[in-house]
């Protein structure tokens, strides 16, 4: 009996010197990884967000959404992450057959329209994006050019090696610019117009975000950008001109899904349903975020995001993913050769 209890006391004792001197470890709490297109500010808005309510942590990482895509096969068989956040919806319907993501329907999903969201669950819309013309002020009047109102205004010579525009084996922007015009014009003329229109282009970035500071700065003449992007340098004080083209354009619908094989599904599934939320999308407004929610109870004050002037041209959705990396093969062999 004495020997026990002086085994005990050693015992702990033992334990206590551990802990005290970091030799025994508790287990972290697990954490949630994502990747997503949106940038700094927007993402960190959200995930900090989502932290703060939940107390689950994100490590995330900002790519363009080609180089999500990217990834996301590299990694099959290794998923470094557990959601993807705010891609377009494009992408993970073409990821879908190549085994990429997993069904999930958040919970409160049914609040946004059907036509937001895929029917087996495979992703759900978080926010709308026009695609738009942005144009630096300064440019136009010194040019005495209006701001252009038709996709055949960027084939003026005023803008010969002027315009910056995303590329498109990498970005999500190019992408729905060369939807635009594949609904605008018909697949055959709208190849033949952006052979036309690469005489204009200085350079094609990585993001499409990539040319909005150059042109606002005036180190370009414009180009063509999502809306977020565009408002993002006027809420920044920079004399731009936004227009559209009367010919239309389409809207891109960012999303969010569930990576097949995620090592921390339970926390994804938490974040899945948290960003269903009208309270998640109430940020956008909160944060200064320029996205157009999906959720059709989140109310807009933001004049530069009503949408009731512009003709924005329906999209078939499922086809676009199928067609994305034919798309872009043609825009590769046809417009950059």
């Amino acid at each position: 009996m004495t020997t026990f209890k002086f085994g005990s006391k050693v015992l702990f004792l033992t334990l206590l010197s551990s802990i005290l001197l970091g030799g025994i470890s508790f287990a972290a709490q697990p954490e949630l990884n994502a990747y997503t297109i949106w940038s700094e500010r927007y993402a960190n808005a959200v995930f900090s967000a989502f932290t703060e309510e939940t107390g689950i942590k994100v490590n995330w990482m900002r790519f363009s959404s080609g180089e999500v895509q990217a990834r996301l096969e590299a990694e099959k068989k290794n998923p470094q992450v557990d959601v993807v956040f705010g891609n377009m919806a494009e992408a993970f319907i073409n990821g879908i057959p190549k085994g990429l993501f997993e069904p999930y329907m958040p919970e409160g999903s049914n609040q946004i329209p059907e036509k937001f969201r895929d029917k087996n669950g495979y992703w759900t819309g978080v926010a709308i994006d026009p695609i738009c013309f942005m144009f630096n002020a300064k440019f136009l009047k010194d040019h005495g050019l209006e701001a252009p109102t038709s996709w055949k205004d960027l084939l003026n010579p005023a803008y010969k090696s002027q315009l910056q525009m995303a590329d498109a084996r990498t970005s999500g922007t190019a992408m729905y610019r060369i939807l635009s015009l594949v609904e605008a014009m018909g697949e055959d003329e709208a190849y033949s117009y952006q052979r036309d229109l690469n005489k204009n282009v200085q350079v094609y970035t990585k993001s499409g975000a990539g040319g909005a500071l150059p042109i606002a700065r005036g180190q370009a003449a414009g180009g063509i950008f999502f809306l977020v992007d565009a408002l993002e340098m006027q809420q920044k004080g920079y004399d731009i001109a936004i227009s559209y083209p009367v010919d239309g354009v389409v809207a891109g619908i960012e999303a969010m899904a569930l990576v097949s094989g995620a090592k921390h599904p339970d926390l994804a599934k938490k974040f899945l349903d948290w960003a269903s939320t009208e309270r998640m999308q109430r940020i956008y407004e909160e944060s200064q975020i320029n996205l157009i929610p999906s959720n059709p109870n989140v109310k807009i004050s933001n004049p530069g995001l009503d949408m009731s002037k512009v003709n924005v041209l329906p999209l078939d959705i499922k086809w676009a993913g199928e067609n994305r990396e034919r798309l872009v093969e043609r825009w590769i062999n046809e417009v950059l050769k």
